[in-house]
């Protein structure tokens, strides 16, 4: 019997196995490899508070680009949302938590052998993954403690990476007022909600500690600092606006796409409407766009126009930002630019010292907690995970050309360190960042897991010449 081994049990390796047992019409084996994080629910679902919610509305959320209802009518037979007009729960942010729920269903049902014509068996396996090593055609995946897995394909789902620490190596890594990836518990041993707390990061992640901290009534300030001390922008309701795009947006380059942009975004603020409409728009395009690129194009728009492009794109719930403004007006909640300059130990405090740049005075605070919510690690190369590292000593990986994960080809199968697909070892999700950019939420995941399941089910490498190209009418609308 044919065997995948699937390395993350979050969203991208729960989604692939769903879809093997969907798809697969031969008998066959999916070895569901899950390490620290809740089983088909990842960082992402895998929080019980209810105040994290979905950053996006219900009706976009489907786990089936060819379902695209699946998960409103999941949600329908739930007894908490029965009482909701189906026209107000497709426009609800749901807790996430719920939506981990979702998927652990979806995992279920699929692992109980109820789902595809062919008989496909879900083992989920709890263990941590420190080696694949290339063996008869196939491999073997290595477990912590010893336990070897024997596979005819290998996939990468691994999902986001802890974040980078942002205090470097020193004998401020133990103290008890850090916290450096607050993915996993880090509300142990929690000193008095009345001090003072700096998060470090003001993007999506910052906005989950923040909505934490609220909940328990902290009652300490609440500084993040960020290098740009900018916020995720509030989701809105759409507006029609055809003057934007022209028909073929893949065929601009990066100055003439920004000149584009600009133009447009100046005009919807002289109308009244909100600029981010242009990042609406060009949102069933961005992979195509981005593969069109040239790497000084790439490395360009992540220097000079990565920052703009993340706030306009991921965005929040209304409710959550009213929350933001409220706590900034009630002095709750203080933003704050520039890097951190000084770090040191003051008991079981920390000083920290920020810098502005450009003159400005700098910022001095004694905190109790200091949270990193920098987000995810991109690059995988030097990584501390064992996996990665015995990876990249057996050449079977190599970066994409700007080391913000691996390089695989338009059927996900792995290039290695000689520039060689591998006809084993296939990878899914964030670890694509440089070749794809978009490739963090459910539209292109969904999609992406989808395709991948049909290449680790064929017999030979697919050999696509090209990615799979987008279509607008398969993937969601952001404007609400």
């Amino acid at each position: 019997m044919k065997t995948v081994a699937i390395i993350g049990g979050g969203f991208c390796g729960t989604l692939t196995a769903v879809n093997l047992a969907r798809l697969s019409s031969e008998p066959l084996r999916v070895l569901l490899v899950n390490y620290r994080y809740p089983l088909g629910r990842g960082v992402a679902y895998g929080t019980r508070n209810p105040e994290h919610l979905l950053n996006v509305v219900a009706r976009n959320m489907s786990a089936f680009p060819d379902l695209p209802s699946h998960f409103v009518d999941w949600l329908r037979t739930r007894s908490d949302f029965a009482d909701l007009p189906l026209a107000d729960l497709r426009e609800q942010f749901v807790p996430r938590r719920v939506y981990g729920d979702y998927l652990q269903d979806l995992l279920f049902w699929q692992a109980q052998r109820l789902g595809g014509p062919g008989t496909v068996q879900i083992e989920a396996i709890d263990g941590e993954v420190l080696d694949v090593v290339p063996a008869d055609g196939g491999a073997q995946v290595i477990l912590r403690g010893g336990k070897t897995l024997q596979t005819n394909r290998v996939l990468l789902a691994t999902g986001n990476l802890a974040p980078r620490d942002v205090l470097g190596s020193g004998n401020l890594q133990e103290h008890p007022a850090y916290r450096p990836n607050p993915w996993q518990e880090w509300r142990e041993n929690l000193p008095s909600l009345h001090v003072d707390v700096l998060l470090v990061g003001t993007g999506l992640t910052m906005i989950d500690v923040f909505l934490t901290l609220r909940r328990l009534r902290w009652a300490g300030t609440i500084h993040a600092v960020s290098r740009h001390g900018l916020l995720p922008l509030p989701h809105f309701k759409g507006s029609n606006y055809p003057l934007f795009l022209p028909d073929d947006p893949w065929t601009l380059g990066l100055r003439e796409l920004v000149a584009l942009m600009e133009e447009h975004c100046a005009r919807l603020r002289s109308e009244g409407l909100n600029p981010a409409l242009v990042v609406d728009k060009l949102r069933p395009f961005t992979q195509q766009i981005w593969r069109r690129f040239s790497s000084a194009e790439k490395e360009e728009f992540v220097q000079r126009y990565r920052t703009r492009w993340n706030v306009m794109r991921h965005r929040i719930p209304p409710a959550v930002a009213a929350q933001i403004e409220t706590a900034k007006k009630e002095g709750g909640l203080r933003i704050l630019q520039g890097r951190l300059h000084d770090v040191r130990a003051d008991g079981d405090k920390i000083k920290v010292t920020i810098d502005p740049g450009n003159g400005q005075p700098q910022h001095h605070l004694l905190v109790g907690l200091l949270v990193n919510c920098t987000g995810p690690r991109e690059s995988v190369k030097g990584a501390p995970e064992t996996l990665f590292r015995n990876l990249f000593q057996r050449g079977l990986v190599r970066p994409d050309e700007l080391d913000m994960g691996i390089e695989v080809t338009p059927d996900f199968a792995v290039v290695n360190r000689g520039g060689r697909p591998s006809g084993f070892l296939f990878a899914v999700g964030p670890l694509l960042k440089g070749t794809l950019w978009e490739t963090t939420a459910v539209p292109e995941l969904r999609a992406q897991t989808y395709q991948v399941a049909q290449a680790l089910l064929a017999d030979e490498r697919l050999h696509h010449a090209d990615w799979m190209g987008e279509t607008p009418a398969d993937l969601i609308e952001y404007c609400i």
